[in-house]
């Protein structure tokens, strides 16, 4: 069995997982916002992260000979009965993270990539992490620790500002369209001529053509334009395509779905910290901990079942006003699917890498990879043209988070510590 002992090592993971994991809801946002059902998708990333799990437990977890104190993943495997109690944490923390990411998805569509991702985040580090530096017997450095954690708690309030801010910019450009729009269809009108009942009638198709109102003010103005990232036309036409409608919905939605989110993965660390150290003393005397491949094979498999009965009830009975749809449409349904099964991906080995590099250096530590929305927002600003012809008060209070963000990640980074084998 492969392991990280080095503090290199695991800032190393730390990375390669920080980029996995600020990648897959990008990419699951992308096909929300051409119109892919989120139960379709989610049910696809499912699948393939229960097969990272798996991939990671079979060749990492089996490199070298099984120890009695430290045995191979198939070996372990096998001694359920023994390491039960581990096995419950383990899959309890699958439960809370399958949960977070279910309620993220939703909450992306409400509330945009880039606010939802640093406020979930910083509610992960916040609550996490404090539980983590307790349960890792205080390894990583407090005085340096703790002062991380207050910058994530300022930037989950500016996130929130970012949000109510961007919102408003929304319905202000809507409406400024709409005058327009009204203004340019009064002016046609004014300068069509007036024809009585009798002589409109009477009138030849040719002449009555040349005098019709133009329906599509768009065509008659001549613009065939794709319409820019950020203006009234863009948020439209994004609406028309988007499998979760979000105008006219309030904005306190999807925050509470980023909040509930929040909390949701602020749990899955710890469990699965106390899966591998058993920090409760629930194990027998004589049986070894889990190991970081077994404790995530009972993570992952917990995940997919609860992803798989949440999204099949979805399916029937959908949520904000999302279509209906079944399980013949989802097997059908090959539009987007490559996209969704890399995401899985990326999360299934941004979570196991995470977990090998937080075995190493500490949990508390390893949650700097919630720096994963540094990666969202750069896709969220680039693909998806987020925050793009916005207030100026919008963008002073998204460079004010995104800098506090990063003040955070270097602080958290800096109180990595070692565990003692």
């Amino acid at each position: 069995m492969y392991l990280v002992e080095s503090k290199i090592g695991a800032i190393f993971c730390m990375l390669l997982s920080l980029f996995f994991l600020g990648t897959w809801p990008a990419i699951l946002a992308y096909l929300e916002r051409r119109g892919r059902l989120p139960q379709h998708t989610y049910l696809d990333y499912a699948i393939t992260n229960l097969l990272a799990a798996i991939f990671i437990a079979l060749t990492l977890g089996e490199i070298g000979e099984s120890k009695p104190d430290m045995p191979n993943f198939l070996t372990q495997l096998f001694e359920l009965p023994d390491n039960w109690p581990s096995a419950c944490f383990a899959m309890a923390g699958g439960v809370a993270l399958s949960v977070g990411n279910l309620s993220i998805q939703y909450a992306m569509a409400l509330a945009g990539l880039s606010v939802v991702e640093v406020v979930s985040a910083s509610i992960t580090v916040v609550l996490g992490t404090t539980v983590n530096y307790f349960l890792d017997d205080r390894i990583n450095k407090a005085e340096i620790l703790f002062p991380g954690v207050g910058c994530f708690l300022i930037a989950v309030f500016l996130g929130s500002g970012v949000h109510k801010s961007n919102n408003a910019d929304n319905t202000a450009k809507l409406k400024k369209m709409d005058s327009k729009l009204d203004e340019e269809e009064r002016l046609v009108m004014s300068s069509t001529p007036t024809f009585d009942r009798k002589s409109d009638i009477s009138a030849s198709d040719g002449a009555s053509s040349a005098h019709k109102v133009p329906v599509d003010l768009e065509k008659a103005n001549g613009s065939t334009k794709e319409p820019e990232f950020g203006t009234a036309k863009f948020l439209i036409q994004l609406e028309e395509k988007r499998s979760i409608k979000v105008f006219g919905r309030s904005i306190w939605i999807g925050l509470a779905l980023t909040f509930f989110s929040g909390i949701c993965y602020s749990f899955f660390s710890p469990l699965f910290n106390v899966a591998t150290n058993d920090q409760f003393h629930r194990l027998k005397k004589g049986v070894p901990h889990l190991v970081v491949y077994t404790a995530f094979f009972y993570f992952s498999v917990s995940s997919f079942a609860i992803a798989l009965i949440l999204n099949a009830i979805f399916l029937f009975r959908p949520i904000l006003g999302s279509p209906k749809s079944s399980f013949e449409a989802y097997f059908k349904d090959w539009n987007g699917r490559g996209w969704a099964l890399l995401a899985g991906l990326l999360c299934g080995f941004g979570n196991g890498l995470q977990f090998m590099g937080g075995q190493a250096a500490g949990y508390a530590a390893a949650d700097a990879v919630q720096a994963l929305p540094l990666v969202s927002t750069f896709w969220g600003v680039v693909a998806f043209g987020e925050y793009r012809k916005s207030s100026r008060k919008t963008y002073t209070l998204l460079f004010s988070m995104l800098s506090m963000f990063i003040i955070a990640v270097a602080i958290l980074m800096a109180s990595s510590g070692h565990r003692k084998s």
